[in-house]
């Protein structure tokens, strides 16, 4: 199932010459191709040999032949921890080294700024990239960590101390939570699925647009979306549906297993993951900001 994940949007894991690649043809003697999502608009899509594909609710894709090099789940994990790691030491060095205090906030918010600016940017070259690259992405991180940093130094010194300890936690109870049903299968990630999230996706990202058009020209929070009994909502839809990302970022990084997509794919598992859980962590934090604002 394609993710919602920019990372994943694009492209899927394939095999290639006996390895795994990015929009390769499929080899001979593959299954048939099915009703998978991923064969449309490209008859020779490898997704169209998934054997997903072949009914929706069917799980336990069989394992790809062990191969030199093919992406393993350690491989996956070591990277993401790496990823994460640097996301998670810059945001401590920007917290301690630029103060959100009134004599420095309006400083500190610029290279914030900035450096959300530079994240981005990093993540949309990766993303139209047909290989990943670990030096891109780790800037990526390093840059993303920065504006987390300010960002929750500002809600702990503004608005409550204890409140990105809790979205910390509540991010990580959400990841734990989604792998354990992911597991189970109590999520069962299908074309439908995949459709109602992409469809959820498309409608809450354009209402937050619409919101911050209205408190850029008109000021204050626009349309209500960030504050009172609408934040609220809109918050906890923000982190439904970044849980509902994970579900199919898990998909995808189990079908890259399945088919020996190579190691160096791994990394973009890694990027993947830490895009939707930096999703999660803003949406929770914003959440706890308006909870605990009200108190």
């Amino acid at each position: 199932m394609r993710s919602s994940n920019p990372v994943f949007s694009r492209r899927g894991f394939s095999r290639d010459n006996g390895h795994a690649g990015f929009n390769a043809v499929p080899q001979a003697g593959a299954p048939a191709a099915g009703a998978n999502p991923y064969a449309q608009g490209t008859a020779a899509n490898p997704y169209a040999t998934n054997p997903y594909a072949q009914q929706d609710i069917q799980y336990g894709a069989p394992q790809a032949p062990a191969r030199s090099g093919a992406m393993t789940i350690d491989d996956v994990v070591t990277r993401t921890a790496m990823t994460l790691g640097t996301v998670v030491l810059t945001a401590a060095l920007s917290w301690a080294l630029l103060p959100v205090d009134e004599a420095n906030l309006g400083k500190s918010y610029g290279i914030a700024i900035g450096a959300a600016l530079v994240a981005f940017v990093f993540a949309i070259i990766q993303s139209f990239k047909r290989k990943p690259a670990p030096a891109l992405i780790l800037a990526y991180a390093a840059f993303e960590g920065v504006f987390l940093g300010v960002i929750s130094s500002t809600v702990s010194t503004y608005i409550s101390p204890g409140t990105v300890m809790q979205a910390v936690m509540g991010t990580m109870c959400v990841f734990a939570g989604v792998l354990i049903a992911y597991k189970m299968r109590w999520i069962r990630v299908t074309r439908r699925f995949y459709g109602f999230v992409m469809a959820a996706a498309v409608g809450f990202v354009l209402l937050m647009m619409v919101n911050l058009l209205f408190s850029v020209f008109g000021g204050g929070d626009g349309l209500g979306f960030r504050s009172g009994g609408l934040g609220i909502l809109f918050g906890v839809i923000g982190i439904i549906l970044g849980a509902c990302f994970l579900a199919l970022d898990f998909k995808q990084v189990e079908d890259g297993i399945n088919y020996g997509a190579p190691r160096e794919e791994s990394w973009l598992a890694a990027f993947g993951l830490t895009l939707t859980l930096v999703w999660i962590y803003l949406e929770m934090l914003r959440l706890l900001s308006i909870i605990n604002g009200n108190d």
